[in-house]
C-alpha cells in the first residue's frame, strides 16, 4: 500500500513522524509533496526513504492512501487539480474538520475518510478521530482503523460532532497548554519559585496525572475527590476556579463554533463562485 500526503506543514509532519516511528508504514512506502519543496526535502533528510515529489499530481497518481493536509480554502483548487488522477480504488484523507465527507464524495470518485490527528499522535498517544464516507468498502474501513491503533486510539465521530470532537482532541493540547503556562507565572509572581522549578513540577505533575487517568486508577472526578479534602488548602483553590472560571469554556466553545461556522461558509462561496 503507497500513502501520499499532499502538505507537510505542522500536522503534515506530526502525521509522518507518527506513522513511521511507530512502524505503521515503512518510509519506503511514502510519497510527499508539499508547496515549498524544502520542507519535504528536510522531512526525507530524517526518514530517506521518504520519495519527494515535484507536485501534486505526482502524489496523487502514485498513493493508494492519499491525504490532504492544506488549508480548507486550498482543497477545492487542489481537489480540482488532481481529479483526473483519481480513482474508484483509491481512498481519499481529509484532515479538516469544516469540509464534510460528503461535499468530499461530492467532488472525487474515490473513498473518502476525515481523519482528525492530534499532536498528541507524535508521541504515539491520543486520539485519531474518524468519520468514513458511503463509498469506504468494510475492508478500507478496518485497514484504516487498524493502522490508527499503531499509534493512537481511533474513535469513530458523526459529522455533527465533528468541530466539537476537534476542539477536545486536537485543539485541546494547545488550550491546556495556555492554562499551564498561566498556571506556572501565576506562581511565580506570586511567590520566590522560578520558572524553571515551576515548569518541572508543572511538567511532572501532568505526565503524572495523564498516567493516573491511563491505568484507570481514578476518573476526573474521582481524582478531585482524593486530592481535594474537606477544608484544606485544595479546596479553597477549587472554590476560586469555581467562581472565576464561570462560563470561560462554554464561550471557548462558542467562539471555535462560529470560526467553524465561518469556514463552512466561505468553503461553500468558493465553491459557488
Amino acid at each position: 500500500m503507497k500513502w501520499g500526503i499532499i502538505g507537510t506543514g505542522n500536522m503534515g509532519k506530526i502525521l509522518i513522524e507518527a506513522w513511521i516511528d511507530s512502524g505503521m508504514i515503512e518510509a519506503e512506502q511514502l510519497y510527499v509533496t508539499n508547496r515549498t519543496l524544502s520542507k519535504a526535502n528536510s522531512l526525507q533528510k530524517n526518514y530517506p526513504g521518504i520519495t519527494v515529489c515535484e507536485g501534486a499530481e505526482e502524489v496523487a497518481k502514485e498513493a493508494d492512501m492519499l491525504f490532504i493536509c492544506v488549508k480548507p480554502l486550498d482543497i477545492y483548487p487542489l481537489l480540482n487539480k488532481i481529479q483526473s488522477y483519481l480513482t474508484e480504488q483509491q481512498c481519499l484523507v481529509s484532515i479538516t474538520s469544516p469540509y464534510s465527507v460528503e461535499d468530499l464524495e461530492n467532488e472525487v470518485p474515490c473513498q473518502v475518510v476525515r481523519w482528525i490527528p492530534s499532536i498528541t499522535n507524535r508521541a504515539q498517544s491520543g486520539v485519531t478521530l474518524l468519520t468514513f464516507g458511503e463509498r469506504v468498502s468494510p475492508l478500507m474501513r478496518a485497514y484504516v482503523e487498524q493502522c490508527c491503533k499503531a499509534y493512537s486510539k481511533p474513535v469513530q465521530i458523526n459529522e455533527n460532532v465533528t468541530r466539537v470532537s476537534s476542539d477536545i482532541v486536537s485543539c485541546g493540547p494547545a488550550f491546556f497548554s495556555y492554562l499551564l503556562q498561566r498556571f506556572v507565572d501565576a506562581a511565580c509572581e506570586e511567590t520566590k519559585i522560578s520558572e524553571q522549578e515551576a515548569t518541572t513540577m508543572v511538567t511532572e505533575m501532568v505526565i503524572g496525572f495523564g498516567k493516573l487517568l491511563e491505568e484507570g486508577h481514578y476518573s476526573l472526578p474521582t481524582l478531585q475527590e482524593k486530592v481535594c479534602v474537606k477544608g484544606g488548602v485544595t479546596g479553597e483553590g477549587i472554590e476560586v476556579l469555581e467562581t472565576e472560571t464561570g462560563e470561560m469554556f462554554h464561550h471557548l466553545f462558542q467562539r471555535t463554533h462560529r470560526k467553524y461556522n465561518q469556514d463552512k461558509w466561505e468553503l461553500g462561496e468558493q465553491k459557488r463562485d
